[in-house]
């Protein structure tokens, strides 16, 4: 099989030396640049890719790759733009993509997400805005640049449908200006960017879903106040073949049982049927219901034990080919069966890679993208011909990882003091006995996300530098039901943060972390669990890292008053004596080890003054705390210089905190 080595130059972060001799430097190097392939996609015939890699620091470059022409790799386009990254491109056409801009602007004190899309050809000419330009009379900011939800419409080369925000201008000296909001869909050509209207523009659409053949057949609604705030309902409309009115969805009977929250995401056109989620016995379960007024639906996937993750969609009509479920590790389940026997092929061909993931066709779905990975191999693209049944290996995800001997990652279940079994993920390093090591925990963040078996750049960073690194999925996390959902990770802080120490009793009492070296390291709200295991246990842990942390509950809630979504949030948190008891800058007082801090400026998800008070707190209580702040960078600092810096600035932390 042949490999194409990926051209993306570390410079003065790569290092070729055997890791049992480098530098934290070096180490922080490797696992803190951005991976190698970001996102990536298969031309319609499936002779050419297009990957999105990281450049230098916080950018990112557009290569094409093809594969009849011994595999050279041609950087065609570079973003450098610090406030919008370069996250998605798909090939609209042999020689065209389309590719999606993310990014954050900044309107007084609001931070402003906003997406732009454009289209390109594959030598990196004639490029095209194909999102509304932004106008002086708009009334509001337009952050939505759209979304592709089709292409090849009505077989015409280069036409997709794409959704458009609406926004209304004033009128004040032009009879020209637009009157009308909300979400609408154009059909666009990505040649020379002309469009006309495919639906019309809806002020609480959200959404709109495409069959395989390019007819809108779901649309989304998200209900809102008279002032624009959004209130938690959603009404669901959908057509039936080749119609133009839209009809309510209304209630769903699975089983002689009406169904309470129905969530249509995806349509099979060929089978006139939406594919959703609906909870069925305190889990996501997967349904399927007919487009045709009926309202009868079925189940075609469901587990006792764990929710049904994602539908699996593959090919530039994103068929509908099968859905996910997340035990100890990854299950796919494929509703295809010619997928199904390839998925078991593809596990006897590469054992050591039993996570494989589809995640681009070619239009006949002939040629297959996948990605194959483990918990000790961050991922490999593959090349797999039905035609000849050839699998190439083409890409590493992350070449400046590969031959680098990662850490075994244990599926693990721990007593909560409770007696509750919190399941979790045990990561030693490599070599060593298991016992008496300095131990990080690493909740994750969400709270309503998971840890799952696989690659984690931080947790084998951590391994790499000695540590024992144990991912305990608290009470609170998503994917394992209602039950344990609970009522979420900031009204029932208490319970989370009790699982998340009693991660780290349980690895002193199992002799694997030495009580003296033991630390905690979040990151978003993994970060707010680090500072409040501090408040209800202040001697457990000696030393906490803590990544765009949520400070203060209170504070979380007013951050969210000026974007839509603020009821949400409000009827997230709550109120009560919880919002004080469960907000550690309130608390600065309880806490005993030295704190470490880290947030990027430009951070929509938890505001930078989070961090900025809570070093104010600590150092104002006569605390020991560290705090490094990032200009221009967003939540994940996709920065690859800041990243490594940051790395190696928790290492030495901790080196000194711990005394290791």
């Amino acid at each position: 099989m042949k490999k194409l080595l990926l051209g993306v130059a570390l410079g003065a972060l790569a290092v070729n030396v055997p890791a049992a001799a480098e530098t934290v430097e070096e180490t922080a190097a490797r696992f803190g640049i951005r991976q190698s392939v970001m996102d990536i996609s298969l031309s319609p015939s499936g002779t050419k890719v297009a990957f999105i890699a990281p450049g230098a620091e916080h950018s990112e470059v557009l290569n094409v790759v093809d594969l009849r022409n011994g595999g050279a790799i041609r950087t065609i386009i570079s973003n450098t733009e610090q406030n919008g990254d370069l996250d998605d491109c798909e090939w609209a056409t042999e020689t065209r993509l389309v590719c999606r801009l993310y990014g954050i602007g900044r309107r007084g004190s609001v931070l402003l997400p906003f997406t732009r899309m454009l289209a390109i050809n594959d030598d990196g000419s004639e490029v095209l805005e194909l999102s509304e330009r932004t106008s002086d009379r708009q009334l509001y900011f337009r952050q939505d640049g759209g979304d592709v939800i089709a292409f090849d419409i009505e077989g015409d080369d280069g036409s997709i449908l794409m959704t458009k925000q609406y926004v209304k201008e004033r009128t004040i000296g032009t009879r020209l200006a637009n009157d009308k909001d909300g979400l609408g869909v154009d059909e666009i050509d990505v040649l020379n960017g002309r469009s006309k209207v495919a639906e019309q523009p809806d002020p609480m659409a959200q959404t709109y879903v495409a069959d395989q053949d390019g007819e809108v057949r779901l649309k989304v609604r998200q209900l809102s106040d008279n002032r624009g705030v959004l209130t938690g309902e959603t009404v669901y409309m959908y057509r039936e073949p080749g119609k133009r009115s839209w009809k309510m969805m209304g209630e769903i009977i699975v089983d002689g049982k009406p169904l309470k929250e129905f969530e249509p995401v995806a349509v099979d056109g060929p089978r006139n049927v939406a594919y959703g989620y609906e909870t069925l016995n305190g889990y996501s379960a997967l349904i399927e219901v007919p487009l045709d007024g009926s309202n009868t639906g079925r189940v075609i996937m469901a587990r006792d034990d764990v929710d049904v993750g994602s539908l699996i969609q593959i090919g530039r009509q994103k068929r509908v080919v099968g859905g996910t479920f997340q035990t100890e590790k990854r299950t796919i389940q494929y509703f295809d069966s010619e997928l199904d026997a390839l998925s078991k092929a593809l596990g006897n061909a590469l054992p050591n890679k039993p996570l494989v993931s589809i995640v681009s066709a070619s239009a006949d779905e002939s040629k297959l993208l996948l990605i194959a990975s483990s918990d000790t191999d961050p991922g490999t693209v593959y090349l797999y011909d039905k035609g000849t049944r050839q699998l190439e290996q083409l890409l590493a995800v992350r070449e400046f990882l590969v031959d680098q001997k990662l850490a075994k990652v244990t599926p693990i279940s721990f007593p909560a003091s409770d007696g509750t079994q919190i399941p979790g993920y045990l990561t030693l390093p490599s070599g060593s006995d298991g016992k008496n090591l300095p131990t990080i925990v690493l909740p994750h963040g969400g709270p309503a996300a998971r840890d799952t078996w696989g690659f984690d750049w931080l947790a084998q960073f951590f391994a790499a530098r000695g540590y024992a690194v144990l991912q305990p999925n608290y009470r609170g996390s998503a994917g394992y039901g209602e039950a344990w959902f609970g009522n979420n990770g900031y009204r029932a802080w208490d319970v989370a943060i009790g699982d998340v120490n009693d991660a780290g009793k349980w690895m002193i009492s199992e002799g694997i972390a030495d009580p003296f070296r033991l630390a905690i390291v979040g990151w978003s709200y993994g970060g707010y669990a680090a500072l409040q295991s501090q408040v209800v246990d202040p001697d457990l842990y000696q030393a906490v890292v803590a990544i765009a942390p949520v400070t203060d509950l209170e504070y979380l809630r007013e951050d969210a008053r000026a974007y839509t979504h603020y009821e949400l949030r409000d009827k997230q948190l709550g109120s009560g004596p919880h919002i004080v008891a469960g907000s550690p800058l309130q608390h600065s007082e309880s806490f005993k080890a030295p704190v470490a801090l880290f947030h990027g400026e430009r951070d929509v998800n938890v505001d930078v003054r989070h961090s900025r008070a809570m070093a104010d707190r600590l150092k104002d209580a006569g605390k020991s705390v560290t705090y490094a702040e990032y200009d221009g960078l967003r939540h994940g600092l996709r920065d690859s210089k800041v990243r490594t810096e940051m790395l190696i600035a928790i290492d030495g932390f901790l080196a000194r905190s711990l005394g290791k």
